[in-house]
């Protein structure tokens, strides 16, 4: 259930970073409390009724239920999250923006009160199942304390990351807030929370030392053949009667191995030798480090690729259909893609690449019992025992464990042929450099993927779009008109945009810019048949005598020199010279061209390529 609940909370925590805040709520605040209560009450009684049906069946029951609400939490909490707006009413949360993380711990209890409601309708089987009794209140404190290890790195890490920056030295805030900073940040801090976060976890868990006496100096012992450290605990997980063992922590001193009194109970020495190998067997291959290499890789790899994925979407002309036909604003709508495709990319990395590495990082901790004990016996015996007693599960695939059967398999296979083991180690291996390699060249790759182009499409359909509204709410506003005029232009729709110009200069017919566009367009337009110098000229006279700018008079010399007028065309681009004289290269450059070429001849030019 760990592995689950690792990928619910991480959905979670996903979920409420990505969706962000919105400058006006969607609803007021009392229609948003009215809203969350009736999904809270709809979640309510659906996990009442989902854990009425559990007592009879025992823990596989127990646990398919809890896996299954906790599913339903993480849908009824992004509907919360998308439409209670809770980003907005916990935003005082942040102090005046300095501490975000506050916000984001609010907004992660709200998931937390719905597990919280699952937690209290499981009570009941759960006590019937595990034949414990608690109450309501040290039930949920009790899952609440077994789940906290797993969202309370992000947490610390969270407030670390806002106290630092509220630090005095503007030379650490600009490391943190660069790429390189963050990264090495957090990957510091993954490495500190494996080194000292074990001792918190065992006592949220309730671990207690291990007994005094034979056993534990057999251990001792053992773990001393092997040229192992770890103190060794008892760990009462559902109750110790969940078969199973586990191992925290990679420096010796603040390492521990946990195990489960079912599993004393119910395995021979030799058997308890062997998992104990299986144990030692992830800390000699290194899987604590491989695993915090494998969960930064998602970030790194999201952290490479979300502002041009970003800018992908905003270039695609389905995404301003999808604006049309939903109404959303461009802000939502980027949320909510960026939210399905990111979540939908980080469980598929998870479930499938990390579930891989996590497979095979067992088996290797499975076929250590080889170096360590010679045979695969005992390991195998355990398995069969475990399979049996945890409602004969042997042939029940697991995502993040290979099915107990096909582990047995395996090693009867390495039993039999020894050359086994060595494939499985160089297929982990493989797989690893494989791995560190496609996240080298997704990094560096980077600037290969056309971003910059993906930008000004972007602001390119962003800006029609925008004009688009604008000419629905205002079609007979002259500033949207000349707009969305010189964005035809731009995009080669020139005889849209001369319509358009006509049309904003009925609305302002001594508007300079709209002339002088106009002028330009009538002059220079890729389509021969629509270009009309003498039109142009009386255009670019009326604008000139407004603003006499550079360009404005660039555009009446252009004219002049169209309709044969040489010697204006030059004295008026002086004029322009004089005007800005910054342009005064380009300038030279026309005056230049008025008086060795003709506008026919050029224009024949421009239509011949």
């Amino acid at each position: 259930m760990i592995y689950n609940n690792l990928l619910f909370f991480l959905v979670a925590i996903f979920l409420f970073t990505m969706t962000g805040g919105t400058e006006k709520p969607l609803f007021p605040l009392p229609a948003s409390l009215a809203l969350f209560s009736v999904l809270l009450f709809l979640f309510d009684r659906l996990a009442k009724r989902l854990y009425s049906r559990v007592n009879r069946n025992g823990s596989g029951a127990y646990f398919d239920a809890e896996k299954r609400l906790s599913l339903l939490a993480l849908i009824f909490y992004s509907a919360v999250l998308f439409s209670c707006d809770i980003h907005y009413y916990l935003s005082p949360l942040d102090l005046g923006g300095n501490f975000p993380s506050f916000v984001n711990i609010g907004g992660l209890a709200f998931f937390f009160l719905f597990l919280l409601l699952m937690w209290r309708h499981a009570k009941p089987a759960y006590q019937v199942i595990f034949s414990r009794s608690y109450s309501t209140r040290a039930f949920l404190l009790y899952n609440t304390k077994a789940n906290l290890p797993i969202v309370l790195p992000w947490i610390v890490l969270s407030l670390s990351y806002d106290l630092l920056a509220l630090l005095p030295f503007p030379g650490l805030k600009t490391f943190l807030h660069s790429e390189a900073g963050e990264y090495t940040s957090f990957i510091l801090f993954l490495l500190l929370i494996l080194i000292f976060f074990p001792p918190l976890v065992r006592r949220l868990w309730g671990c207690t030392p291990f007994p005094q006496g034979e056993l534990l100096d057999h251990l001792q012992a053992f773990f001393r053949k092997q040229r192992f450290s770890a103190k060794i605990f008892i760990w009462p997980l559902f109750e110790g009667r969940v078969i199973t063992a586990g191992v925290m922590g990679i420096i010796p001193g603040l390492r521990y191995v946990m195990i489960t009194p079912a599993l004393l109970n119910n395995l021979s020495l030799n058997e308890l030798d062997a998992v104990m190998a299986h144990e030692i067997g992830h800390i000699k291959k290194k899987h604590m480090l491989l695993y915090l290499l494998i969960i930064s890789g998602f970030s790194i790899l999201a952290g490479f690729v979300l502002e041009p994925f970003t800018f992908f979407l905003l270039s695609r002309s389905s995404f301003y259909t999808l604006l049309e036909l939903t109404g959303l604003t461009a802000e939502n709508m980027l949320t909510v893609l960026m939210a399905i495709t990111v979540l939908g990319l980080m469980v598929l990395y998870f479930r499938f690449l990390f579930g891989y590495f996590v497979r095979n990082f067992e088996r290797q901790a499975d076929l250590h019992v080889f170096k360590a004990i010679g045979s695969s016996d005992s390991i195998i015996s355990a398995f069969e025992k475990i399979a049996v007693l945890s409602g004969n599960i042997r042939d029940l695939p697991s995502w993040h464990h290979f099915g107990i059967g096909q582990r047995v398999d395996y090693l009867q296979r390495c039993e039999e042929d020894r050359s086994w083991i060595k494939r499985h180690n160089r297929k982990v291996l493989l797989s690893l450099l494989v791995y560190i390699i496609v996240i080298i060249t997704a990094a560096s790759s980077q600037r290969f993927i056309p971003t910059e182009t993906w930008k000004q499409l972007y602001e390119e359909k962003y800006t029609e779009f925008i004009l688009d509204q604008k000419l629905i709410r205002e079609p007979d506003k002259a500033l949207w008109l000349g707009i969305a005029a010189d964005l035809m232009q731009h995009k080669k729709m020139e005889k849209k945009a001369i319509a358009a110009y006509d049309k904003a200069l009925t609305l302002e017919p001594s508007n300079p810019k709209l002339l002088n566009n106009l002028a330009w367009l009538l002059l220079t337009s890729d389509d021969s048949s629509l270009r009309d110098p003498a039109r142009a000229l009386d255009l670019a006279r009326l604008a000139a005598v407004q603003i006499p700018a550079g360009y404005v008079l660039d555009t009446l010399a252009t004219a002049y020199w169209a309709n044969g007028f040489i010697e204006k065309a030059v004295a008026t681009e002086r004029q322009a010279m004089f005007a800005d004289p910054e342009e005064g290269t380009y300038y030279r450059e026309q005056i230049l061209k008025f008086t060795s070429r003709s506008y026919e001849s050029t224009i024949m030019e421009k239509d011949g390529q």
